[in-house]
Protein backbone atom coordinates (compact mmCIF):
# COMPACT_ATOMS: atom_id res chain seq x y z
CA UNK A 1 0.00 0.00 0.00
CA UNK A 2 1.10 3.50 -0.78
CA UNK A 3 0.24 6.82 0.73
CA UNK A 4 -0.04 9.92 -0.90
CA UNK A 5 -0.14 13.35 1.02
CA UNK A 6 -1.25 16.85 -1.08
CA UNK A 7 -0.14 20.14 0.30
CA UNK A 8 -1.61 22.84 -1.54
CA UNK A 9 -3.26 26.26 0.04
CA UNK A 10 -7.51 26.36 0.42
CA UNK A 11 -7.37 29.79 -1.67
CA UNK A 12 -5.73 27.61 -4.41
CA UNK A 13 -8.12 27.41 -7.79
CA UNK A 14 -8.54 25.06 -10.51
CA UNK A 15 -10.36 27.45 -12.87
CA UNK A 16 -13.32 28.52 -10.59
CA UNK A 17 -13.09 25.72 -8.58
CA UNK A 18 -11.59 25.59 -5.49
CA UNK A 19 -8.16 22.82 -5.45
CA UNK A 20 -8.94 20.80 -2.89
CA UNK A 21 -12.89 20.46 -4.08
CA UNK A 22 -11.15 19.57 -7.49
CA UNK A 23 -8.74 17.56 -6.30
CA UNK A 24 -11.23 15.58 -3.60
CA UNK A 25 -13.43 15.13 -6.71
CA UNK A 26 -11.07 13.93 -8.83
CA UNK A 27 -10.16 11.10 -6.48
CA UNK A 28 -13.31 10.03 -6.11
CA UNK A 29 -13.85 9.58 -10.22
CA UNK A 30 -10.68 7.41 -9.91
CA UNK A 31 -12.21 5.29 -7.62
CA UNK A 32 -9.31 5.60 -5.06
CA UNK A 33 -10.17 3.57 -1.61
CA UNK A 34 -10.40 6.19 0.18
CA UNK A 35 -9.17 10.36 0.76
CA UNK A 36 -9.43 13.37 3.32
CA UNK A 37 -9.01 16.82 2.99
CA UNK A 38 -7.34 18.48 6.54
CA UNK A 39 -7.17 22.13 6.86
CA UNK A 40 -3.98 23.58 9.06
CA UNK A 41 -3.86 25.29 11.68
CA UNK A 42 -0.46 26.83 10.56
CA UNK A 43 1.71 26.19 7.95
CA UNK A 44 4.62 27.39 5.60
CA UNK A 45 6.17 26.22 2.46
CA UNK A 46 9.26 26.61 0.14
CA UNK A 47 8.58 30.32 0.62
CA UNK A 48 9.79 30.48 4.34
CA UNK A 49 6.14 32.51 5.28
CA UNK A 50 4.19 31.65 8.13
CA UNK A 51 0.80 31.58 7.52
CA UNK A 52 -1.36 31.70 10.77
CA UNK A 53 -5.11 31.70 9.40
CA UNK A 54 -6.40 31.87 13.40
CA UNK A 55 -4.59 34.95 14.02
CA UNK A 56 -6.27 37.53 14.82
CA UNK A 57 -6.18 39.95 12.25
CA UNK A 58 -5.06 37.55 9.88
CA UNK A 59 -5.94 37.62 6.15
CA UNK A 60 -3.50 34.35 5.69
CA UNK A 61 -5.62 30.84 4.36
CA UNK A 62 -5.06 27.61 5.71
CA UNK A 63 -3.00 24.93 4.70
CA UNK A 64 -4.95 22.04 3.26
CA UNK A 65 -3.89 18.17 3.22
CA UNK A 66 -5.30 15.57 1.13
CA UNK A 67 -3.80 12.15 2.01
CA UNK A 68 -5.46 9.01 0.19
CA UNK A 69 -4.16 5.30 0.72
CA UNK A 70 -4.41 2.77 -1.94
CA UNK A 71 -3.02 -0.10 -4.06
CA UNK A 72 0.87 1.58 -5.44
CA UNK A 73 0.43 0.88 -8.89
CA UNK A 74 -3.24 2.98 -8.64
CA UNK A 75 -1.84 5.69 -6.55
CA UNK A 76 1.11 6.33 -8.79
CA UNK A 77 -1.14 6.39 -11.84
CA UNK A 78 -3.97 8.52 -10.30
CA UNK A 79 -0.93 10.84 -9.40
CA UNK A 80 0.67 10.98 -13.00
CA UNK A 81 -3.07 11.78 -14.04
CA UNK A 82 -3.65 14.62 -11.82
CA UNK A 83 -0.30 16.08 -12.77
CA UNK A 84 -1.55 16.91 -16.32
CA UNK A 85 -4.75 18.42 -14.68
CA UNK A 86 -2.64 20.65 -12.12
CA UNK A 87 1.30 21.34 -12.03
CA UNK A 88 1.43 23.24 -8.57
CA UNK A 89 1.36 21.96 -4.61
CA UNK A 90 3.75 19.74 -2.95
CA UNK A 91 2.89 15.69 -3.24
CA UNK A 92 4.68 12.68 -1.32
CA UNK A 93 4.23 9.50 -1.22
CA UNK A 94 5.72 6.54 1.34
CA UNK A 95 4.55 2.66 1.65
CA UNK A 96 2.16 1.82 4.32
CA UNK A 97 0.96 -1.33 6.09
CA UNK A 98 -2.67 -1.92 6.70
CA UNK A 99 -3.56 -3.40 9.71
Amino acid sequence: MLQAQIYIDKSDFHGSQPLYEFVMQFLLINHVNGATALTGIMGFGHHQQMKRPNELFSFDEPPVVITFVDEADKVKDVLTRLRHEYKGGLIITHPVDLF
